[in-house]
């Protein structure tokens, strides 16, 4: 199985070789959302085989841009294990004072993904309407990813017009989040990924306590409750996908 969204930082987790462990021969990638968490990103691919990466900028960290990361995304992006770039996108759920700037920022690392034919992650919460015209506008033949899907499910028709899959997470096993069920309902099983975002998020049992990549499983669990399907097929497919969207081989 592939958690393909976690963020694994040591300030975090002291105890990081044993969450990794918990893995075994399952995979990781591991996304940045600022310069110092994409250079641990850089570490960690290095030092563990099962760990891949996608670095980038994400727009709840914007006020500490700098220009420099445009530099170090292109000198890191042709790694053999950064397999995309993210996350980026547009948050405006505490403000859209510096929407501008956002969509500025995002649509210059879609420019440097897609320049290197690299996949996208895109966080996007309270920000429809502009990430699908930045989408329309710069990424007709990309290969994309929407992180912790949190729109609707009549707004993933219009997602699904682009070469696109959806992540999700444990979000889809909170008690009370009906419109995330909807969604894993309506998309095929051939266009989502498994995600934890941890250390976020925890799925149910352990919601309240700190994530980990191996609860993917509960995810899948939960997805194949709703489709009809078995855990084990949907965790064979979903891996099928992450491979397929971000060009992994093993």
């Amino acid at each position: 199985m592939i958690d393909t969204h976690c963020h694994l930082e040591k300030k975090t987790y002291p105890n990081l070789d044993e969450i990794i462990s918990h893995m075994d021969d399952n995979k990781m990638i591991v996304a940045g959302y600022d310069l110092d968490s994409s250079k641990e990103v850089i570490d960690l691919v290095s030092k563990y085989p099962n760990i891949y990466g996608v670095i980038g900028f994400q727009p709840e960290e914007i006020d500490k841009f700098d220009d420099s990361f445009y530099s170090f995304l292109e000198e890191n992006i042709l790694n053999d294990k950064i397999v995309g770039v993210g996350e980026i996108g547009l948050d405006y759920h505490f403000t859209k004072e510096n929407s501008e700037k956002q969509k500025e920022i995002f649509i210059k690392q879609i420019k440097i993904a897609n320049k290197y034919n690299k996949p996208i992650v895109i966080h996007s919460r309270d920000a429809y309407e502009d990430t699908l015209n930045i989408l329309k506008s710069e990424c007709q033949n990309s290969r994309i990813v929407m992180h912790c899907y949190g729109y609707s499910a009549s707004a993933a028709k219009e997602f699904l017009k682009f070469n696109l899959m959806f992540g999700i997470g444990g979000v889809v096993t909170f008690k009370n989040n009906r419109k995330m069920c909807e969604v894993v309902e309506y998309v095929n099983i051939s266009r989502i990924l498994l995600e934890t975002d941890s250390p976020y998020l925890t799925p149910v049992p352990f919601r309240g306590k700190i994530n980990e990549p191996y609860n993917i499983v509960y995810v899948a669990s939960k997805i194949a409750e709703l489709k009809g399907m078995e855990k084990d097929e949907v965790l064979r497919i979903t891996e099928d996908n992450a491979k397929r969207l971000f060009d992994l081989n093993f």
